[in-house]
């Protein structure tokens, strides 16, 4: 009977709480359990970096739902464990006491983890990542005194961290080992303007350096982080280091049971796995996309709010494919953005800009040879997100100088 149906939900963010909520929606009447490795309600992790380490926004206004939702839907939730197994043919996985717990479908929302470089020091009680509620909050204790923050790596997180901590006063420098911000993101062309960015809001932006090593002192009760040595023997002094060079999918689980992987777990168009009675959705979810013709794995806000309605679908036996274009946005001083589309690194032809860069309000587009868009990002304009998403759906080429033409309306 339907009402005796198990489904099991593996991690314990957006993603899964989103999940939940849509085999709800669906009206899916059986026991649906949620697994989730840290102690807190599922929250959205945007703010962790954005509002919440500025101070704008407390962890009760991020949260997906309250405690009572779950009660109220009568949802399994169990904080603070994980699965450590699954075994696809009896169709359990394996909990931290031995204890095993039986599925009739099972999804896969186990998010990623901030990578950590092999450097000496990099284990110091002051050198943090950035990832959770408690690291966050860890920053924000930081950000209460005067000192210096070393940021290893200019990426998402790591400028969206230099835009709070110099917004609290501190100290910051940047080093990152490309030549602009963001190369692998944006590209050199718009890489330019957050390097700007930072650099007139006084971040020491070192581009091009490599961290040799995280330098230590001993305090006498603990070896603490004092900085970094570079590559070049120059030296940069901080009263704590931030790591902030991507993460990695965790997809340990997905590999061990057998599932198909690459840079993530392999899903199809409709968020399966390659077992099918599995789903997979959010960072770890690299999917054969519909409208790009190819595999994406997007770590990113928008992909963990929107799949799990495709993978209860899913679950639920019917029809359903995920073909939203990948989209993020930021948050950093006075420049709101926002990006849609796929543009790899090496695979567009030129940047049109259409607006101007020095004050940043402008809309960048991303341009195949042939002239169709593959991507787009507003700076301080807004409401032109879905005219974007319907040029890069289109296909069609465009005519280079009337889109960067602000007296044609787009």
């Amino acid at each position: 009977m339907t009402s005796q149906r198990r489904f099991l939900i593996v991690g314990g963010g957006l993603a899964a709480a989103k999940l939940a909520e849509a085999l709800r929606e669906n009206d899916f009447d059986g026991v649906v359990t949620v697994i989730a490795a840290e102690e807190h309600l599922p929250y959205e992790r945007p703010p962790l970096s954005k509002e919440h380490l500025l101070g704008k926004k407390a962890f009760d206004e991020f949260i997906v739902d309250p405690a009572q939702w779950y009660r109220d839907h009568n949802i399994d939730l169990r904080l603070g464990t994980t699965v450590t197994a699954i075994d696809r043919a009896a169709k359990t996985v394996t909990l931290p006491d031995g204890s095993t717990l039986n599925y009739d479908k099972l999804a896969l929302a186990t998010g990623s983890t901030p990578r950590k470089p092999p450097l000496t020091g990099v284990d110091a009680p002051n050198v943090y990542t950035l990832r959770t509620i408690d690291d966050s909050d860890t920053l924000i204790e930081l950000f209460g005194q005067d000192g210096s923050l070393a940021i290893i790596g200019a990426g998402w997180i790591g400028l969206e961290v230099a835009a709070a901590a110099r917004a609290a006063g501190l100290a910051v420098t940047v080093v990152e080992s490309a030549e602009q911000p963001l190369l692998g993101a944006l590209g050199p062309e718009m890489g330019a303007v957050f390097a700007d960015l930072h650099t007139s809001h006084g971040v020491d932006l070192r581009l091009g350096a490599q961290v040799s090593e995280i330098t230590t002192r001993d305090s006498g009760e603990a070896v603490l982080a004092n900085g970094l040595r570079l590559g070049d023997g120059s030296t940069v002094t901080a009263d704590a280091v931030l790591v902030a060079v991507g993460a990695r999918p965790n997809i340990e689980l997905a590999a061990d049971a057998g599932l198909a992987v690459d840079k993530g777990v392999l899903v199809d168009e409709s968020l399966l796995t390659s077992d099918p009675d599995i789903v997979a959705v959010g960072d770890i979810a690299e999917q054969s996309h519909p409208l790009l013709d190819r595999r994406v794995r997007v770590e990113h806000w928008a992909n963990a709010l929107n799949q799990p309605a495709v993978a209860a679908a899913t679950m639920l036996g019917k029809s359903a494919r995920y073909d939203r274009l990948p989209y993020f946005f930021t948050d950093q001083y006075d420049l709101g953005m926002e990006y849609i589309g796929y543009a790899a690194p090496g695979e567009y032809d030129r940047v049109v800009v259409r607006g101007d860069t020095a004050t940043r309000e402008f809309v960048a587009f991303w341009l195949a040879a042939d002239n169709r868009v593959l991507a787009g990002m507003n700076v301080n304009v807004w409401d032109v997100t879905d005219r974007i998403k319907e040029l890069v759906t289109a296909g069609e080429p465009v005519d280079p100088d009337t889109l960067a033409d602000t007296s044609i309306p787009l």
